[in-house]
């Protein structure tokens, strides 16, 4: 069985409230400013892991946990918040695994990279960084002035407002529409992990929807390079 290395993973609340969808940008507050001094420190971790991989060839186990958890914590405020609005069970503070919460995150023990892979992983990326932005950005709208004016209108915000509306009138999650977003959310996380280097697999271009992870995907190229760093 073929897995890729970072999975998301997410169950849907049976009977989700029809308005606190309304507030949770409020509730959410807290984790926002957590998390944006957390992923200023990710960014700075991922440096220094980018230069040991360089010199080593090995991504530290203490950033490498770090990294994970980072991503974790903020899939799990995705998944309540504005990324899915997939639970009402308000996300922890943790950079641990919360097994018993809605949503989260699995990844395999980091391995062996090849050294020159920081050197080239943000280009590598650059394909799926142009699918993700398409996704998940907003469109800039222009007067007839000097003013410009930003409407978000990305599929994901369009596809939220749908879901929250839907929330708002029948109490339920559209099926289709809400394993789109947890796809989304699964093709962001992948090529966040990849440039951050937690896995050297090059994720597929694929839209894996749904809450879990397909059971079989096919070997990434990089496996030939894990294989022969393992043995250097």
């Amino acid at each position: 069985m073929n897995r890729y290395p970072v999975r998301l993973y997410a169950n849907p609340d049976p009977a989700p409230g029809r308005w606190l969808w309304l507030v949770k940008w409020l509730l959410l507050i807290p984790h926002f400013v957590v998390l944006a001094v957390l992923w200023i420190v990710l960014v700075v971790l991922t440096l220094v892991a980018y230069v040991a991989v360089l010199i080593t060839g090995r991504y530290p186990t203490g950033i490498y946990d770090f990294n994970v958890g980072v991503l974790r914590w903020s899939w799990r405020v995705g998944y309540y918040g504005y990324q899915a609005l997939g639970t009402d069970r308000y996300p922890p503070f943790a950079l641990a695994d919360v097994p018993d919460y809605p949503a989260g995150l699995d990844a395999d023990p980091p391995r062996p990279l090849p050294r020159w892979r920081p050197l080239v992983a943000w280009l590598l990326a650059f394909p799926h960084v142009l699918i993700v932005a398409a996704l998940t950005g907003g469109w800039r709208v222009y007067d007839d002035g000097d003013t410009v004016v930003y409407v978000s209108g990305g599929l994901v915000a369009v596809t939220v407002l749908i879901v929250g509306v839907a929330l708002l009138f029948t109490g339920r999650h559209p099926p289709g529409l809400y394993a789109l977003l947890v796809g989304v959310a699964r093709w962001v996380t992948r090529t966040i992990a990849y440039i951050v280097l937690l896995t050297g697999a090059y994720p597929p271009f694929r839209l894996d929807q749904g809450a879990r992870e397909p059971d079989h995907i096919p070997p990434a190229p990089d496996d030939a390079d894990h294989r022969t760093a393992a043995l250097m």
